[in-house]
């Protein structure tokens, strides 16, 4: 008999991924049950008959216990489980790529220690998401905690382990020429996260680099700050560190390494947009005329980017499951998003912050010098940064924001978003909270800073 309320779903299940506190949202009953419902959907619907399913986690403490519980909703509807053991997002991706096979991690990424959560993908690294199965395994899921089960398969899956952490270490570094990078002195903020097992695995295949590690110990109680590099706060450390130590690149990973934000020699931090039109610049070096992504949040510069270096720009929404679904219908070769999620597809249109970092120290390296010389090409404009204003009707303000600016070229590609000719802005809801966020780009800081107030004063008005 379970005890958890099935309504916990509603409050956990996320447009791309799953995520809560544990143990009031997330528990042992709850994980059993997802795992009954991925293991029919990754069977019976969007799978295509797979027969096992990848797991790895995090360094959650609470992991290993809904690890457990996954897998024996997964081995009792009769699908094998293949443990990945502890494991970053990417290397999850690169495991469902290489063997073909759905997978899934428990991770919260970069939320507090408190939290814990999953993401999903089919075969192949294909992303799942509300709109593309995670509602199924949600349905599914709510029968089980009802106490309405499907019923268990006559075979029981069986359970073994594999560990692909070398295997995609070669994967990483298989995007550049190892022997064409040049020499240069790293430091890695992995926070406590999954970047202290996958980082030093990399950059021990890059002889000429030498790495420093800050805060390398996998802890999921984040000792010495959160996994969250999207706040500047949480790169402060770092900062220091590349100035202190006479560093060449400074390179910050969240909690789950799937993202990574890069700070130049002077402890100035890239934006995920600067990174994405530089590795853009890259990408079409070598692939003359591709296409590639950037959501709409991205900076002017980077479709600016894309197309001075021959390239195609396809702007998309936000997420991470639009953006894969998107490569797949486009056969783009790159895709960036302002919050630091870098696609490839050659990694199964996933995303990886470690591939991305080695890109970056290609562009490096192929333009001999300093990163702060190197980035000043890709940086435009004056950006706001995403501003959270708390408010009672997310949609009712963006319409009468909406009828504010009628006179400017609006679209609603996600949320809304208006080109006011020198300066533009986008507000959307959030998918989970009460909010709205706002994005702004503008010429210079001055009038960045003034169009913001001028925004933030008529959202808080309505």
């Amino acid at each position: 008999m379970f005890t958890t309320d099935p309504a916990v779903l509603d409050e956990v299940i996320k447009a791309y991924d799953v995520r809560g506190t544990v143990p009031d949202q997330i528990n042992a009953e709850v994980a059993y049950a997802i795992g009954v419902g991925f293991a029919r959907f990754c069977r019976d619907a969007g799978g295509a008959g797979s027969e096992r399913i990848l797991v790895g986690r995090d360094m959650r403490s609470s992991g290993p216990e809904l690890i457990e519980a996954f897998t024996r909703g997964v081995t009792e509807q009769g699908l094998d489980v293949t443990d990945l053991g502890l494991a970053s997002t990417d290397l999850v991706y690169y495991a469902s790529g290489s063997l073909d096979a759905p997978g899934v991690i428990f991770t919260a990424s970069h939320n507090p220690a408190q939290y814990n959560g999953a993401k999903f993908c089919l075969s192949g690294a294909r992303a799942v998401g509300i709109d593309t199965g995670l509602d199924q395994v949600k349905a599914t899921a709510v029968d089980v905690l009802r106490g309405k089960a499907p019923l268990a398969s006559t075979r029981v899956g069986s359970r073994s382990s594999v560990d692909l952490l070398d295997k995609f270490a070669d994967h990483v570094v298989s995007f550049v020429d190892v022997a064409a990078l040049r020499p240069l002195r790293v430091v890695a903020d992995t926070a406590n996260g999954m970047g202290g097992l996958v980082v030093p695995a990399v950059f021990e295949r890059l002889p000429q680099m030498s790495l420093e590690v800050m805060y390398g110990e996998l802890d999921g109680t984040f000792p010495n700050h959160p996994a969250d590099p999207l706040q500047v706060a949480n790169q402060r450390d770092l900062q220091a560190r590349v100035v202190s130590g006479g560093f060449d690149v400074g390179l910050a990973f969240d909690g789950d390494a799937d993202r990574v934000f890069v700070v130049d020699e002077n402890g100035r931090g890239l934006s995920g947009s600067t990174t994405t039109a530089l590795l853009a610049a890259g990408v079409l070096r070598t692939n003359p005329g591709a296409t590639i992504l950037h959501n709409l949040i991205c900076s002017r510069a980077v479709p600016e980017v894309i197309r001075e270096h021959g390239g195609v720009p396809v702007r998309t929404k936000v997420g991470h499951s639009f953006i894969k679904q998107r490569m797949a219908e486009t056969g783009a070769a790159f895709g960036g998003e302002h919050s630091a999620h870098y696609y490839f597809q050659r990694n199964y249109r996933a995303d990886s912050g470690l591939i991305a970092t080695m890109l970056v120290l290609n562009e490096m390296s192929l333009a001999n010098s300093d990163l702060s010389v190197v980035r000043k090409p890709f940086e435009r404009y004056s950006a706001s940064g995403e501003i959270n204003t708390q408010v009672v009707d997310a949609a009712a303000v963006i319409e009468r924001v909406a009828a504010e600016f009628a006179g400017f070229e609006q679209d609603r590609l996600d949320g809304l978003t208006v080109d006011c000719g020198p300066w533009w802005f986008n507000l959307r809801p959030s998918n989970t909270e009460p909010l709205l966020r706002l994005n702004l780009e503008a010429p210079d800081r001055d009038q960045c800073d003034q169009r913001v107030a001028e925004l933030l004063a008529l959202v808080t008005s309505l």
